[in-house]
C-alpha cells in the first residue's frame, strides 16, 4: 500500500473530525427524519404516504448540505423509510398504489437512513399508536428490545467481541419472555458501506456462521435489534412484497428482456451503491424488469419478512460512533411509557446496564474546541441504566 493510499484509508475514518462531523450531519437528519414519521403515524394514515414523507424529507435536508463545495458530494437516503406493523418484521415500504393503512393500538416499526458524501447514520425505533403507557406482551416486546439495544451499546466497544452482544442479547429477551429474532446483522458501517464485513449476529445457530471479530477504536456500527413475542424466526410470505434492492456492485449479467437493462440502467444512474424503494423507479417497468435483474444476483433483495399473525415484534437500531474518548450514539429517539410484566432480576444483565459508555474523561478546554457545529449528539451520552426501570426508560 503506497503512503498515498494509507494517508486516503486512514483518513476516512473517525480519526478525521470531517468524517465525524459528516456522520453527525446525517444523523441529526435521521433523528428529525424519525421525529417527522413519528408524528405522522395515525390511524387510517396510508403507510406509503408515510414512507414517502420519511424518505423526502431526508433527500430535502442532505440536499441543503454541502451545496457550494467545489468537488461535488453524494448524500441522500441511506435506507429507504419503513414502516413494520405488528407481526411485519421488517422493509415494509410499499408501491404508491399500495392503500395499506394505520390503525389504532398498531405496534409500528420504523427503519430509516442518510448518508452525507457516503457516511452512513440509520435508526430503528418501535412506536405503539395508543395514548396512555403501552402494557402487557406488547410492552414486553419493546422493553425487551430497549434493553437489549442499552447492553449491546455498553458491550460494542473496543475490546470486545462480537460473540460477547450476541449472547447478551438473548439473555436480556429471554428475561422479558421474548426472543431476539434470527438473521438480523448488526453491520459494520463504512464510507458508502452500509453493510460492511465485521458484523453481530443476532442469535448464534448452525445455518448462520460470522467471523469471529473484536470491535476497535475508530469504528462505526449500526446495531440493530430485533425482538419477538413468537419464535423469532422470521417468514418469507410473499416475495411480491419486496420493494427494497441494492446493486450488487461485484456482479455483472447481460440482460435479455429490453424492460431489465432499461430499469438497471436507471438503477446504475440514480442508485449505484445504497439501497432503494422500487417506488423511486417507473412502477410498470420495474415490476418486469426487477425480476430478471434480482434472478441474476444483480439486485440484492431486502425482503418484507413476519412473524406468526397475534405475535409482536419490535425495532431499535442506532448508530454507534466508538470515538477514543468512548462510544458515541449518534441516532436514537425516546421511547412511550413502557409498563412490562416482566423485572430484570439477573445480576449479569444488572451489571452490563450499570456500565457507563465513555472510556475516559475528556480532556481540558482545548479539547472540547475541537467539538464545534454544536454537536447535539452529546445528549447521548449513556451513564448507567437503572435496572429497575425494566427497559422502560425513554432513549434519549
Amino acid at each position: 500500500m503506497s503512503s498515498d493510499d494509507e494517508r486516503e484509508e486512514r483518513e476516512l475514518d473517525l480519526t478525521s473530525s470531517e468524517v465525524v462531523t459528516k456522520y453527525k450531519s446525517a444523523a441529526e437528519i435521521v433523528n428529525k427524519a424519525l421525529q417527522l414519521v413519528i408524528s405522522e403515524c395515525k390511524p387510517k394514515a396510508k403507510i406509503v404516504d408515510i414512507c414517502e414523507k420519511g424518505d423526502s424529507f431526508i433527500r430535502e435536508q442532505s440536499g441543503n448540505m454541502y451545496k457550494n463545495v467545489k468537488k461535488k458530494i453524494e448524500r441522500g437516503v441511506a435506507f429507504p423509510t419503513c414502516v413494520s406493523v405488528n407481526n411485519t418484521i421488517c422493509h415494509f415500504s410499499p408501491l404508491a398504489s399500495d392503500e395499506t393503512v394505520l390503525e389504532e393500538g398498531d405496534i409500528v416499526k420504523i427503519d430509516l437512513g442518510c448518508h452525507i458524501d457516503g457516511f452512513i447514520a440509520v435508526v430503528g425505533h418501535t412506536h405503539a399508536l395508543q395514548s396512555g403507557p403501552v402494557t402487557g406482551r406488547a410492552a414486553d416486546v419493546i422493553a425487551a428490545a430497549n434493553t437489549a439495544a442499552e447492553v449491546a451499546l455498553r458491550l460494542v466497544r473496543p475490546g470486545k467481541k462480537n460473540k460477547d452482544v450476541t449472547e447478551a442479547i438473548q439473555k436480556v429477551a429471554a428475561a422479558y419472555d421474548c426472543k431476539i429474532v434470527e438473521g438480523v446483522l448488526s453491520h459494520q458501517l463504512k464510507q458508502f458501506v452500509i453493510d460492511g464485513n465485521k458484523v453481530i449476529l443476532s442469535v448464534s445457530n448452525p445455518d448462520t456462521r460470522v467471523d469471529d471479530a473484536e470491535f476497535e477504536e475508530n469504528e462505526v456500527y449500526a446495531v440493530d435489534i430485533v425482538t419477538s413475542t413468537g419464535e423469532g424466526k422470521p417468514k418469507l410470505l410473499d416475495e411480491k412484497n419486496t420493494t427494497i434492492y441494492k446493486r450488487a456492485v461485484d456482479k455483472n449479467y447481460h440482460l435479455k428482456m429490453k424492460s431489465s437493462r432499461f430499469i438497471f440502467s436507471e438503477i446504475n444512474q440514480k442508485f449505484p451503491i445504497m439501497p432503494f424503494t422500487a417506488r423511486a423507479l417507473e412502477e410498470k417497468r420495474a415490476r418486469l424488469g426487477l425480476v430478471e435483474c434480482v434472478n441474476h444476483d444483480l439486485l440484492q433483495p431486502y425482503p418484507v419478512l413476519h412473524e406468526k399473525p397475534g405475535d409482536y415484534v419490535a425495532h431499535i437500531k442506532f448508530t454507534l460512533l466508538l470515538m477514543p474518548n468512548g462510544s458515541d450514539r449518534i441516532t436514537s429517539h425516546s421511547l412511550q411509557e413502557l409498563q412490562p410484566s416482566k423485572t430484570i432480576d439477573d445480576p449479569e444483565i444488572k451489571a452490563w446496564l450499570a456500565l457507563g459508555t465513555k472510556t475516559k474523561k475528556k480532556g481540558g478546554g482545548k479539547k472540547k474546541k475541537a467539538r464545534k457545529s454544536g454537536e447535539k449528539a452529546e445528549s447521548t451520552e449513556a451513564e448507567p441504566m437503572d435496572a429497575s426501570t425494566n427497559g422502560a426508560t425513554a432513549q434519549e
